[in-house]
């Protein structure tokens, strides 16, 4: 059961009266107050000596006068400061930081005040001027970016738009603002849960989007920022210039050995005419046919290795251990010694067949490197809470170029495929790691590393 509420205390009408007097008549009233026990102590003394003449009450009149003047003085004096305050957060309030108070100075009670209010209105001018600058750079940034952005208050209404939200939905920003989700045809996006993958058909294109929701917060109220970015495109540019660089590659190969398949079958056709053949024909044929040959050879081992890129199982994962799988691929190398490095005792999930053949070509490519200046080649390995780093080091001559190291079938040596950085990269992604090369910072030569997450 809830108590009833204490009834409020009456207050005496004199209190209250006094209360909703204006401030400037209680200062006067309060000046009058503290002069009234002299005026009183002067009227006694006069009344005491019978005062009754004409110069008695003049004098009570200049007193009574000169106690009047002084108390509106002092009203003035304390009045007009706060008149001056009073305009002071006016402006403020109004956002106008450009008035000062003329009073300011320090060891001073109004003045102590001119000062704190001049110090407010100059830091409120400087932040206000700080969000300005940044509300610009940020307008710029968002009319700039190639991403559509979308805003949309609690009742579901467009509030913000950008260029590119603009050419999505092929309309002009004016006439979309204070449209509905549902009359831009975007309430489907506006339901996403954080992010998802979208395939939509929108007025300026369709294909897949990245499709993201944000809640935020306006003047108290929720609102959504709704960003869309189009994957299409990016994935679109990115298949081209693969394709470019692939059928760069291709037609380099083909090139290299169709051109003296051609050029020989034209001389073998042409000894084949001769009449009567020349004595040396049988020499010439073979050596003709053997040339073809190898350039078939060639083909295909160019095809066998396009198709172990192009048909690389997903890893089959087990319990490995690194140092036999380390010590087994340095033994494999006989052109050059490889230091094993020892590290700490590694047992992780992996595929062991694809992790060796990975690990085999790095070491394969090290070794021939280091061979042409007589160095040698380090395997070593460490490892973190989460993850197994192996590296490969060389003492060759380092890398000159790296723009074209993970091309598919780009190559520098005589006789290679071009293929096994690359094979190593995707085992490496394969396992969910990455593979990285790069110049030594002690020497010359380079350092392959493997990273490969534990657990």
């Amino acid at each position: 059961m809830k108590k009833a509420a204490p009834a409020a205390v009456p207050q005496p009408r004199s209190e209250r009266g006094l209360r909703m007097m204006s401030f400037e008549r209680r200062v006067f009233l309060d000046a009058l107050l503290v002069a009234l026990p002299a005026l009183l102590l002067c009227g006694l003394v006069l009344w005491q000596r019978g005062g009754d003449d004409a110069l008695t009450w003049t004098a009570v009149g200049v007193v009574l006068a000169t106690t009047l003047g002084l108390a509106a003085r002092l009203r003035n004096h304390v009045v007009f400061p706060l008149y001056t305050l009073s305009n002071l957060l006016e402006a403020l309030r109004e956002g106008d930081y450009s008035l000062r108070g003329s009073r300011a100075r320090r060891n001073d009670a109004i003045g102590d005040v001119v000062w704190e209010v001049n110090t407010l209105s100059q830091t409120l001018r400087d932040q206000r001027l700080r969000v300005e600058e940044a509300s610009a750079l940020l307008s710029k940034v968002i009319a700039a970016i190639d991403i559509a952005l979308f805003s949309f208050d609690a009742t579901r209404k467009l509030r913000l738009i950008n260029p590119a939200g603009a050419r999505l939905l092929a309309v002009a920003s004016r006439n979309a603002l204070g449209r509905t989700a549902e009359e831009l045809g975007l309430a489907d996006c506006l339901e996403v849960d954080g992010a998802a993958l979208l395939r939509r058909v929108f007025p300026g294109g369709g294909g897949r989007f990245d499709v993201r929701r944000y809640r935020f917060r306006e003047g108290g109220l929720p609102q959504d920022l709704l960003v869309i970015t189009d994957l299409s495109r990016a994935l679109r540019e990115e298949e081209r210039q693969a394709w470019q660089r692939l059928i760069r590659v291709l037609g380099h190969e083909l090139n290299n050995s169709l051109a003296p398949i051609k050029s020989m079958a034209a001389t073998l056709s042409s000894i084949a005419m001769q009449d009567p053949v020349p004595d040396d024909w049988a020499d010439d044929v073979r050596g003709g046919l053997k040339v073809i040959a190898d350039r078939a050879d060639a083909l295909t081992r160019f095809m066998i290795g396009y198709a172990t890129l192009a048909r690389l199982p997903p890893p089959r994962k087990r319990a490995v251990d690194l140092l036999p799988l380390l010590q087994q691929v340095a033994a494999l190398e006989q052109r050059v010694a490889v230091a094993l490095e020892q590290g700490p005792l590694v047992r992780f999930d992996a595929d062991p067949d694809q992790i060796e053949q990975a690990l085999i070509n790095l070491v394969r490519n090290a070794a021939e490197a280091s061979a042409a200046t007589g160095g040698g080649v380090a395997l070593g390995w460490r490892r973190t809470d989460e993850q197994l780093l192996i590296e490969v080091r060389d003492e060759g001559l380092g890398l000159s170029a790296t723009e074209n190291l993970f091309v598919p079938f780009f190559t520098t040596k005589p006789g290679g495929s071009g293929i096994g950085l690359v094979l190593a990269r995707q085992i490496a992604e394969g396992h969910g790691g990455t593979l990285t090369l790069e110049n030594r910072s002690d020497r010359s030569g380079c350092v392959a590393r493997v990273v490969l997450p534990l657990g």
